[in-house]
């Protein structure tokens, strides 16, 4: 098996489920004794908390630049960033090494073209869900996505990082976003993509009333798909 490293601590609560799902996965394509060769730096977030200026995105790209480097010099073979709003900066993290960096808009994006979906809505932190970085990657694999809500946008921010990045999930965030999800179906989505890695805490991936696309589990599978060179 391949080694891989995973850029994590953004929040720490993602780098336990990305852990949990790749171990999980690597077992269930080879043995139950199997675990996953995998280098984890689980960054200090306080300083990469809802940057705006781009000074503070400059920063925050250095800082994972560093993080890949250490990683590379380690032993992995490929990186993941296990942050979505992170991929803002994925460009300057990939020309720092040499070895592949997965990109998990792509992961997304290739998964649904390959099931046929046309028309999703997309769900993450105000970045993510407003910004073009995200959106475009999604938009390449052919499917067009709803114009994010604006009314929602600052109360799922306030999810994410009030509740979901400590460790809180609540019953009212469960039926805010089965609120919203149910929304999004009537103005026609055929899918929704859960583009921040907590957000599995209180929405249900397996049984909703939209097939729903968790970027955290799919880009687990593709970095299993690279440890076991599937």
């Amino acid at each position: 098996m391949r080694k891989i490293g995973l850029i994590g601590g953004m929040s720490w609560v993602s780098t336990r489920t990305y852990y949990d799902h790749i171990n999980k996965l690597v077992q269930a394509r080879t043995t139950r004794l199997a675990s996953a060769p995998m280098l984890i730096e689980n960054l200090d977030f306080t300083d990469l908390v809802r940057l705006s200026t781009p000074e503070q995105w400059a920063h925050a790209a250095q800082v994972l630049e560093d993080s890949a480097r250490r990683l590379e010099q380690a032993g992995a073979t490929a990186i993941l960033i296990g942050a979505n709003s992170m991929h803002k900066v994925y460009d300057r993290v990939a020309g720092a090494v040499s070895v592949p960096v997965i990109h998990i808009a792509d992961t997304v994006g290739a998964r649904m073209q390959a099931n046929g979906v046309k028309t999703a809505a997309l769900i993450g932190s105000r970045n993510v869900m407003v910004e073009s970085f995200y959106r475009k990657r999604l938009v390449e694999h052919g499917v067009t996505l709803l114009p994010p809500v604006m009314d929602n946008v600052a109360e799922i921010d306030r999810i994410i990082y009030e509740e979901l990045m400590q460790g809180r999930a609540t019953r009212s965030a469960e039926r805010t976003f089965k609120t919203m999800v149910t929304t999004m179906g009537q103005a026609g989505a055929q899918a929704v993509v859960l583009g921040c890695t907590e957000l599995d805490m209180v929405i249900d991936v397996d049984a909703n009333v939209l097939p729903i696309y968790d970027g955290t589990r799919i880009h687990a599978e593709a970095a299993v798909d690279w440890i076991l060179n599937a």
